[in-house]
């Protein structure tokens, strides 16, 4: 197994644990992070701030999670399946009333240093508006 793969891997095990300690030790101190159909947040408060309000409205599981690295490490990709719960309303989407949800997802990854520098989620938020009711 690559160290980038690795990485990928201790990321996503921490992130299903709820070890929000472990997942910041993977990653650059300017991370930046391209929230899914948003904007870009840089660096690691950015990062723990996200990961605050995800905390607070969602509790989530990655399963069937498959990573993909280019020759040199630089570059990775994830693959999975979400099975989650939406337990608060999160800003701008429908309320919530702990409705469960089944959705595939993926990330883009750029890594320096031995470390996450790029985060780019994706997943495709009208499922999860028609899953949860909205």
């Amino acid at each position: 197994m690559s160290d980038a793969t690795a990485l990928i891997e201790r990321y996503y095990e921490a992130f299903n644990r709820g070890d929000w300690d472990a997942m910041l030790a993977c990653l650059t101190d300017d991370v930046a992070h391209d929230i899914n159909q948003g904007g870009r947040e840089t660096g690691r408060d950015a990062f723990t701030a996200f990961l605050g309000r995800m905390e607070r409205s969602y509790r989530e599981q990655l399963r069937d999670v498959v990573v993909m690295v280019n020759a040199d490490g630089r570059h990775a990709a994830a693959e999975y399946v979400v099975h989650g719960e939406y337990l608060a309303d999160d800003e701008g989407l429908p309320p919530a009333r702990g409705q469960r949800y089944v959705l595939p997802g993926g990330a883009f990854f750029a890594i320096r240093d031995g470390r996450i520098a790029r985060i780019s989620n994706y997943y495709n938020l009208n499922d999860w508006i028609a899953q949860v009711g909205g």
